[in-house]
Parts: structure tokens; sequence; C-alpha cells
């Protein structure tokens, strides 16, 4: 298993067009709907929560229960304001990069479908160099090619609006994916693709196996903390991303030392529940999947730490994904790594079927 490739032709498929669709915080419902479909053949049935977190369950009647877990929403802008001669400014929907933004093009969500724009900037002939202002906040304004405040709400834009950067899937070097969004609907593919191993190979496993995909992450950790309380889980295994800490202007002595290609990031934390970390250790090690270790302080900033303190107690754990350049659209993962995480679940899950003493990660 550990050096049998598992991606195939329908996999990268899938995972292009579903990058590609836009599923910004708290309107993921068409990622949503991408994601079930995808699912479906290899699940026993779907639930969704009032939010949209999409569950996709295996062995529904099991009393044991695991969850295994990715987000699936994106970072994006709302409109804030409209000027009178047409411009508009913005607020953020998650983390969003105001210093990536100048000149970049948008796509603005309205109820009439895309309207097109972009992030307007002053020309370098018209800036001061000695006086030159950063992109922030106050000062990033998006051009829709009106002239006024009127021309913009003809158009179907209005304060609300969600907007979000167009820029699709690309392969670079032969392994290398690279999009907007890749935090973490990655996550949501690798989870997916883990239940098609397990249908594929015909493996019936001893508890019910939840394949969440949570909304709101974000913003906060909004769909994970919901769904956790609905589906009361034994265990949750979380994966997300992570910093590659390889590229220029990272202080490794702060973010810790993670290349993409080295493989899953292991995280320390005090949310991750010890004996379930160490399993997953073990199994990777007997499996020969390379692993990298990361150390949280306080909290690992992912859906782990909502479902570890929900319910009196989950065991948790967190297998990360390390990536180049979060929170822009240019995001970079090594395939190895996802297919790495990817046997790195699997292979848990498997031991798991076969260490029946589940009061082991209690």
């Amino acid at each position: 298993m550990a050096s049998k490739s598992v991606l195939t032709k329908t996999s990268i498929t899938f995972l292009e067009k579903y990058l590609n669709n836009a599923s910004p915080t708290g309107h993921e419902s068409n990622g949503q709907k991408l994601w079930m479909d995808y699912l479906k053949p290899f699940v026993d049935k779907f639930t969704t929560d009032i939010y949209g977190t999409a569950v996709g369950i295996i062995n529904p009647d099991a009393k044991f229960k695991v969850i295994i877990e990715g987000h699936s929403d994106e970072i994006s802008w709302y409109v804030n304001y409209i000027t009178e001669d047409g411009l508009i400014y913005v607020i953020r929907n998650g983390g969003s990069d105001h210093q990536i933004a100048p000149s970049k093009r948008v796509n603005i969500h309205t109820k009439n479908g895309y309207v097109k724009g972009v992030f307007g900037w002053p020309a370098i002939h018209t800036r001061k160099g000695d006086k030159e202002e950063s992109a922030k906040i106050s000062n990033i304004f998006i051009d829709c090619g009106c002239e006024s405040k009127e021309d913009v709400e003809k158009l179907g834009i209005h304060v609300g609006c969600v907007i979000t950067y167009p820029d699709e899937f690309m392969i670079l070097n032969k392994n290398k994916f690279v999009c907007r969004a890749i935090d973490n609907r990655i996550g949501g593919f690798m989870i997916a693709e883990v239940a098609r191993l397990l249908h594929e190979n015909k493996k019936k496993l001893p508890f019910g196996l939840y394949i969440v995909n949570s909304v709101q992450e974000e913003i906060g950790l909004r769909g994970a903390e919901m769904i956790a309380e609905t589906i009361k889980p034994n265990i949750a295994i979380i994966t997300d991303v992570c910093h590659d800490t390889s590229t220029p202007m990272i202080e490794k002595k702060i973010e810790g030392d993670l290349k993409i290609g080295n493989g899953p990031v292991i995280a320390y934390a005090p949310a991750v529940q010890n004996n379930l970390r160490e399993f997953i250790i073990e199994t990777a090690s007997n499996n020969k999947i390379p692993f990298q270790r990361n150390a949280n302080s306080r909290s690992t900033g992912t859906d782990t730490d909502a479902f570890a303190y929900s319910n009196g107690g989950v065991a948790s754990a967190l297998i990360s994904l390390p990536l180049r350049y979060m929170h822009t659209t240019v995001e970079m993962v090594h395939q190895d790594d996802v297919e790495n995480v990817i046997k790195l679940i699997y292979e848990t899950l498997l031991r798991l079927e076969n260490n029946q003493n589940f009061s082991y990660f209690n």
C-alpha cells in the first residue's frame, strides 16, 4: 500500500473540478453538491446540517463512531461599501490577504450569477517612492467598469455580495498541484479518496465511519462545532493544511521545519490526544509512510480543536498537508504528500478495525 499510487485519472478530474468551483465561507452549497456526488458510490447514506456541513456515512448503525474530516470553505471578500462613482470597498470573509489583492481579477457573486471585476491599484508612475502606500483593507477597491453606484446596483451588486478569485487548477512540474482554495478543499478530496479505497478494496469496518466535510472553518471552526454535537463521535481524525517553511521570508525557529514532498505532518498540541497520535505514528512507521512533526502552541487553529473539546472530550488527532503560499491564489502542494495523507488515514482506519480495544483512546 505505501509504495502504490492511489490517485486515478478520475480522482484528478474531480479534484480539478472541485477546486475550480467557488465555495466561500457561508456559501459552500455548490461545492458540497459536487463532493457528495463524487462520494455517493462509496458510502451507505448522507446527511447534512442546517448550515451545509455534509457527511457521508459507512456502517451508520454502529455504536462506535469515527470521524475523518476536512473543511469545504475558502476565504473570500464581502462587498462593504459602494462609492457614488461606482467603486467597491470590501471586508474580509475569513483570512483574506489584502497584500495580494491589487490587480487581481474577481468574481462578484449575485443572484444573477457572477459579475466580473478587478482590484484596481494606482500605476507605479503615480506613486511617490519615498511615501509609497502599501495595500491595506482601507485602500483596496474593486472596479467593475461602472461609472456610478446606480450602475453597480443594476448589475445586481449590493452590500453583502461575496467575492472570490477565479484562479484555476494547474499542475507544475508534473507533481505540484496549484490553485486557490487548496486550503482546504484538498482535505475534502483526501477523505473522499479514503472512502473510495475502502469501497474498492471491499473493506468492512466494525465501527461507523463518518466522512465529514465541514463548513465555516475559516471564520472560527463553526461547522465542526455544530456537527460534533450532532454526531457525537468517539474518535476524530482531522486533515487540514499547514505551512511549508522552506520558502523565503519564513522563520523556521518560529514556524518549524516543514517542506512539501517530505510527507504528511502529524501535529503535537494539547487538543491532540496522545494515544491516538502515537497510534497514527506507529501506523506510518509500519507502512513506511514518510511523515513530519509539527508543534502547535495552545491550539491547532484547525477543526481538531472543535472536535477535541466537544461532548465532554473526543479523542482527536490532526494530519496536515504541507502547503506553500497559504491564503493566496497560488497555493501549492506536492502530489506525493496528498497520496501519503490518504494512505495514512486509510491504514489508520484498517488498524482500528484490527484493534478492537477502542477504550485505548478514551
